[in-house]
């Protein structure tokens, strides 16, 4: 019976950090930006600068512990690990859900959002499962018994989570779970869908009657079927609180603003611009990598002059420092502004580039990997 319970536990432990692992692993970049939360949270911004590198150490850690668990490799060790991990883990996600600090935890990347309480009661059933195997880590038998099949089958399993973390970070996710994804219609995720509700929201006024001094609290329902508003004795003080209800249809898009230096909204013109266009992103011009720019800048030159398409470039950086960086690149495209959120979930990279033709996103790179003018040309703008 506890050999059964423990091989049970050892499989659903062993399978849910690989898959939570590779999930992280698979968007590195964007695990990243959700420990940068953390950070700031707990106030140890100094380590924001290695959020990344953070990101890709934990993943492998996460798939290396899982596999071992299972080939019950080091099953000491292992045990000892994966408590500890845990442990840290279940502290985090308690803090994060009772104090409210991070809205989600990110635990399975964009794979799988969970809300912190979620992600708290997920963590205690692993702590639970997890307690058991450490006080039963004696009775764990490896799949192989020769030392150097041990060792070897590790660092087959290290370098292929660590490789697997490295070439997604480089070349973007192998699986797109983000909403600007090849093949999605950008202004179809902005918007409710009919037949869905959206968030319902309780507006409650405050009311004094200038005659009386008499004051009293009333909701915007009320508000209107006592007609109250039509008594000139009766005026809102302050301003009225608004408390969310039922949560409703959310869209997948929901934070897309662009606009000029002057503030001007350009977001439909752009996202729905019936012609190829080159959207170059980098959500931060100050990180920037410049070589990519350059090359980037050689490639709008090409594609606008050729066969005239339009190209932008998005970033949250302010108009005065977008200024400045156009004067020292040389900045061919026209340039624009959007907040970091939605700039760092269309592409992975910075910059990074997205195709895009009549709101579909056609294709996205890292800038890594971007195609050759002419291998745009011959796929995509000559036909």
């Amino acid at each position: 019976m506890k050999n059964t319970a423990l091989t049970f536990s050892r499989i659903f432990v062993g399978i849910l950090f690989i898959f939570s692992g590779l999930i992280k692993a698979n968007d590195p970049l964007g695990f990243g930006y959700k420990l940068q939360e953390y950070f700031e949270v707990f106030h140890i911004d100094f380590l924001s600068p290695i959020a990344t590198g953070i990101a890709i150490f934990l993943c492998t850690l996460e798939v290396v512990l899982g596999a071992l668990l299972l080939l019950g490799f080091w099953g000491r060790k292992v045990s000892w690990g994966l408590l500890l991990l845990i442990v840290f883990f279940t502290i985090l996600t308690f803090v994060s859900a009772f104090f409210k600090v991070v809205t989600s935890c990110g635990c399975f990347g964009d794979a799988i959002p969970l809300t912190p309480w979620q992600s708290f009661s997920k963590d205690l059933v692993l702590l639970v499962l997890i307690v058991y195997i450490f006080l039963n880590k004696a009775l764990i038998r490896p799949a192989f018994k020769s030392f150097i099949t041990q060792r070897n089958v590790s660092i087959a399993v290290i370098l292929i989570s660590l490789l697997f973390g490295l070439y997604t970070y480089n070349f973007l996710p192998v699986v797109d779970f983000l909403p600007y994804k090849v093949g999605a219609h950008i202004p179809s995720l902005m918007v409710i869908p009919p037949g869905e509700q959206p968030d319902e929201y309780q507006i409650m006024y405050h009311l004094k009657n200038k005659a009386t001094k008499a004051e009293k609290d009333m909701s915007d329902k009320e508000y209107l079927k006592t007609e109250i508003w039509k008594d000139n004795n009766w005026e809102i003080i302050g301003e009225p609180s608004k408390t969310l209800v039922k949560k409703g249809y959310e869209p997948k898009i929901k934070d897309l603003i662009i606009t000029d230096a002057s503030g001007t909204d350009y977001t439909k013109e752009l996202i729905e611009n019936p012609y190829y266009s080159l959207v170059f992103v980098a959500y931060s011009l100050n990180d920037a990598n410049l070589k990519a720019i350059g090359d980037l800048n050689a490639l709008a030159m090409n594609a606008t002059q050729q066969f005239n398409i339009r190209t932008v470039l998005l970033t949250s950086n302010s108009a005065v420092d977008a200024e400045k960086f156009i004067k020292k690149t040389n900045l061919f495209s026209e340039v624009f502004y959007a907040d970091a959120v939605p700039l760092k979930s269309m592409v992975r990279a910075n910059p990074g580039v997205l195709l895009l033709k009549n709101g579909v996103v056609i294709n996205k790179w890292h800038f890594h990997n971007v195609p050759t003018f002419e291998q745009l040309s011959t796929k995509y703008f000559s036909k």
